[in-house]
């Protein structure tokens, strides 16, 4: 690899693959560690006495209001694992790496202390200790993504894969759970994972930047974890690099927009504006109050309210399914987290899929004079379509009250999630400036989160009212599932336009 610091660069990648796999996103591995809590009576006082004299909180009418709870809990998590991309992301921003990542470390060993010395008595504390697990997973994220910025063209791979250990660190508690079901204690499982976080501190002043890193990267960028080295300007949020040192001021370097995510991905529009986008792409909220953006909240907030509802009631689910039988539903949970883990191999492949079609596109628009950008944007409409073809056929399956067809959910589901993030992150920097990808960005995930609240209204409302029957929420969810195809058919209309469309139409 060209450049200074090359061993450090090299390092650098393959623990920081470690670090989102093992530690990133394993709250998404709920229903395991759920498991293990019902074993550990958490929350049992809620179930009714006569259940909770047969030693097991497995029966979905006596225990509805233990399940409930773990449904909160959850809610609340996932929640701020949305909610909370955009300050923290701001705060990596303002404050730059190192002291992004000791506020990260901060957060989940204190919650995985807490996990680990919490019983049945402090369960409660679970409200605290998730949330804080999820908001230091997420700093991990953020901090990392930056990595494939020191490897040129295979970038977008890179930061790709670091999105799918995101998502395969949900295997981590299926870990967990294998390890109790040995004769592992919850409590020693969690206390190791609190002793990783010397690892975490090794890597960030051993490893990583101070501040930020650059891209492109300047010429003779020396990389280290040193002040001074390494250093340059780098937004998350504004998707701005500059090539200056930190003590440069703002005045000297122009930072040039970049995207964070995928320069691959950038459309034509950002890449040789027009006079009237130049002009539109300064109006922040003409592109938050234009059709396609309320459309992809849509899109992305129905699939991911599935994703969630579906991963915090997979416990009661299959309890359910399996009429109290334990061990059939641990296999089942087991089978579930292995499927999860795959979701790093399925990642890259939705990019792969856009960079392909874009490329093709691209090439059948300079032959038909059609423009670039429209045709450009087109490369995103399979994506879209096919991510929600994914979550109806997830969701279609997870409808249908038959045990073993729950394999085929699991596979449907973790592609389907897989798909979602990277093409929703695809998708705004094809239609969007790239300098309001950032605010666009946190604003999305913010509104999604809100939407994603509503899971425990719903799991309540099974509970509760419906007596258990899913049919009626599991139709009305699979019709708002039809609605998300409305997205691409938008979308793939109006790059079929003969005239010019602005990002309000």
């Amino acid at each position: 690899m060209p450049g200074q610091g090359s061993p450090l660069r090299v390092a650098t990648l393959p623990t920081g693959l470690l670090e989102c796999l093992g530690f990133a996103g394993v709250l998404f591995g709920w229903a395991s560690l759920v498991f293990v809590f019902k074993i550990e009576h958490y929350f049992e006082e809620l179930c009714e006495p006569h259940a909770g004299l047969m030693g097991n909180a497995t029966g979905q009418d006596d225990c509805k209001a233990q399940d409930e709870r773990f449904s909160l809990i959850f809610t609340l998590a996932s929640f701020m694992n949305n909610f909370m991309t955009f300050p923290t992301g701001y705060i990596f921003d303002r404050f730059k790496t190192t002291v992004a990542r000791l506020i990260a470390i901060f957060f989940y060993t204190s919650a995985t202390l807490m996990i680990a010395f919490i019983s049945a008595d402090s369960a409660v504390l679970l409200f605290l200790a998730m949330p804080m697990l999820t908001v230091g997973g997420n700093l991990f994220l953020i901090t990392n993504l930056q990595v494939g910025n020191l490897f040129g063209k295979h970038r977008s791979t890179i930061i790709t894969l670091y999105n799918g250990a995101f998502d395969s660190s949900s295997a981590v508690f299926l870990i967990i759970k294998l390890l109790y079901e040995q004769g592992i204690s919850l409590r020693a499982s969690f206390i190791f994972l609190s002793v990783c976080s010397a690892w975490h501190v090794g890597r960030t002043f051993l490893l990583m930047p101070w501040g930020h890193i650059p891209y492109p990267l300047p010429p003779n960028y020396s990389y280290g974890p040193w002040p001074g080295l390494g250093s340059g300007t780098f937004c998350f949020h504004s998707l701005c690099s500059g090539n200056g040192t930190r003590g440069e001021k703002k005045e000297t370097a122009e930072p040039e927009k970049l995207d964070l995510l995928s320069e691959e991905f950038q459309s034509p529009e950002e890449e040789a504006p027009g006079p009237g986008q130049q002009q539109e792409a300064l109006s922040f909220w003409s592109h938050v109050l234009s059709q396609r953006f309320a459309w992809h909240l849509v899109w992305l907030s129905v699939i991911q309210l599935w994703h969630y509802l579906f991963i915090g009631t997979l416990n009661s689910l299959l309890t359910n399914l399996a009429v109290g039988d334990r061990a059939l539903v641990s296999s089942y949970t087991n089978a579930f987290a292995v499927t999860q883990f795959f979701g790093v191999l399925c990642a890259p492949w939705n990019g792969l899929l856009m960079d392909r079609l874009k490329q093709k596109f691209q090439k059948e628009a300079q032959k038909t004079g059609s423009p670039a950008s429209e045709v450009a944007l087109l490369s995103a409409v399979p994506s879209l379509a096919l991510t929600s073809l994914l979550c109806l056929g997830f969701a279609l399956c997870a409808s249908v009250r038959v045990l073993p067809l729950q394999y085929v959910t699991f596979i449907l589901q973790v592609i389907s999630r897989s798909f979602l993030y990277g093409g929703n992150a695809a998708f705004l920097t094809l239609v969007f400036p790239s300098e309001h990808f950032g605010k666009l960005l946190g604003l999305l995930m913010a509104l999604s989160a809100i939407v994603s609240l509503l899971q425990f209204p719903i799991f309540t409302l099974i509970k509760g009212p419906l007596w258990g029957d899913l049919f009626y929420v599991n139709v009305t969810l699979v019709l708002f599932t039809l609605l998300t195809f409305v997205h691409p058919f938008l979308v793939y209309r109006e790059c079929w336009r003969k005239e010019p469309s602005p990002a309000t139409a």
